[in-house]
C-alpha cells in the first residue's frame, strides 16, 4: 500500500488548507481559500490535498471541466504548492500518485498554469522537470515583464520625460481603498473601447478581495490639478513581488505622462524594497501574439522577460515515471 494519499478539498478543511499555504515554499495569497472562493460559483472546485503518512505535503488548487482538471483557470497561475522541507523524491512520488488518482477519477488531462519562478520563496521548479518526464505539451507561454529591483537597469530617458510632463502639470499619485473611480471612469471604458472586454474582477469583487486582503491588494490613482482621475493601477503584493494586475489611463495619458509618472513612483518609492516589480504579460491570442508597443513601454522602465508556461499533461502518462529513479 502506498504511503502517499490524496483527498479532495472540502470546506471543513479550510483552516488546514490555509495553514499549509502560509508555509508553502511557492505560495502567494491567491491560493488562500478566501481568494480562491470569491468566484466559486463559476467553477467546479476539485482542489486536492496530498499526504505522506498522514502528513500534508502538497496541495493542488484545481477545478474540473469535463475530462480536464485545471490548475487553475480562475487564477493567474496554479500548480503544486509544496512544503518547504520537501525533497525532490517526495515531490516525484506525490506527482506520480496525483496523476494516478486524477486518471482514476476520470480525467484524461491535467492542465497547469505554472507559477512563474520569481514568485517562489525557495527554488521550486520541480514541475518543469516532471513535465519533461511525462512528455507534457507546453500549450501556452506568456512573457512576464519583470524588474529585478535588487539589480535595476536605468530607466530610459523617454520615460523620465513623461515624468517631467506630469510634474509640470501637478499630477498627484494617491493610494486608496476605493476602486470606484478607477473602475467606472478609466478601466471599464478603456477595456470596452480598445478590447471589447471587461475587467476580470467586477468592482464589487475587487472591493471584496481588498477587504479580505488589505495588506496585499492596493489601488494607486493619478489625479490632475483639478482633482480629476486620469490614470491608475491595481497592485497585487506578495512577499517578494509587486504585481500589476490592472493598468489604465485616460485618452490624454501620452500628453500628461500620467502612466510614466505613476510607475516611476511605484518603482522608485512605493515598492522599492521588493525583490521584483512585475508588470505582467503583454500577450494576446492565448500567448501567440505580443503587444510590441506595450512590451517596449514596460522594458523602458528596465523590465525584462520571464516565461510563464502552461502545461497539458495526459494523466495516463504516469507510466513514464515508473523507471525514472535509479
Amino acid at each position: 500500500m502506498s504511503e502517499y494519499s490524496i483527498k479532495r478539498y472540502q470546506p471543513e478543511v479550510k483552516i488546514l488548507w490555509d495553514d499549509f499555504i502560509a508555509s508553502a515554499k511557492n505560495k502567494t495569497f491567491l491560493f488562500y481559500r478566501d481568494f480562491m472562493d470569491y468566484h466559486a460559483e463559476r467553477f467546479t472546485d476539485y482542489s486536492l490535498l496530498l499526504y505522506k503518512k498522514g502528513q500534508l505535503i502538497a496541495v493542488l488548487p484545481a477545478h474540473a471541466e469535463g475530462k480536464i482538471l485545471h490548475s487553475h483557470q480562475g487564477l493567474t497561475y496554479g500548480g503544486l504548492l509544496l512544503a518547504k522541507k520537501l525533497k525532490f523524491k517526495d515531490v516525484f512520488e506525490a506527482f506520480k500518485q496525483l496523476l494516478l488518482f486524477v486518471e482514476k477519477q476520470g480525467f484524461e488531462f491535467l492542465e497547469i498554469k505554472n507559477i512563474p519562478s520569481f514568485y517562489n520563496l525557495l527554488p521550486a521548479e520541480e514541475m518543469e522537470y516532471l513535465a519533461f518526464l511525462v512528455k507534457a505539451e507546453i500549450n501556452r507561454v506568456d512573457i512576464a515583464s519583470v524588474i529585478n529591483l535588487e539589480n535595476k537597469l536605468t530607466i530610459q530617458k523617454n520615460r523620465l520625460e513623461g515624468v517631467k510632463k506630469a510634474e509640470k502639470q501637478a499630477l498627484k499619485v494617491i493610494k486608496t481603498t476605493d476602486f470606484t473611480s478607477f473602475w467606472t471612469d478609466i478601466l471599464i471604458p478603456n477595456l470596452a473601447r480598445t478590447h471589447n472586454a471587461k475587467p476580470v474582477h467586477s468592482l464589487e469583487e475587487i472591493t471584496l478581495l481588498q477587504q479580505r486582503f488589505p495588506d496585499h491588494i492596493h489601488q494607486y490613482n493619478v489625479f490632475n490639478a483639478k482633482g480629476k482621475i486620469v490614470a491608475g493601477t491595481t497592485i497585487f503584493e506578495t512577499e517578494h513581488v509587486a504585481h500589476v494586475q490592472y493598468i489604465s489611463g485616460d485618452e490624454n495619458k501620452q500628453q500628461l505622462g500620467s502612466l510614466d509618472f505613476l510607475f516611476h513612483y511605484l518603482i522608485t518609492v512605493g515598492f522599492k524594497d521588493k525583490r521584483y516589480f512585475d508588470f505582467g504579460t503583454s500577450n494576446e491570442n492565448q500567448g501567440k501574439n505580443l503587444n510590441a508597443g506595450l512590451q517596449y513601454w514596460k522594458e523602458s522602465f528596465g523590465a525584462r522577460s520571464f516565461a510563464h508556461k502552461s502545461f497539458r499533461i495526459a494523466t495516463a502518462q504516469h507510466v513514464l515515471l515508473d523507471s525514472v529513479l535509479i
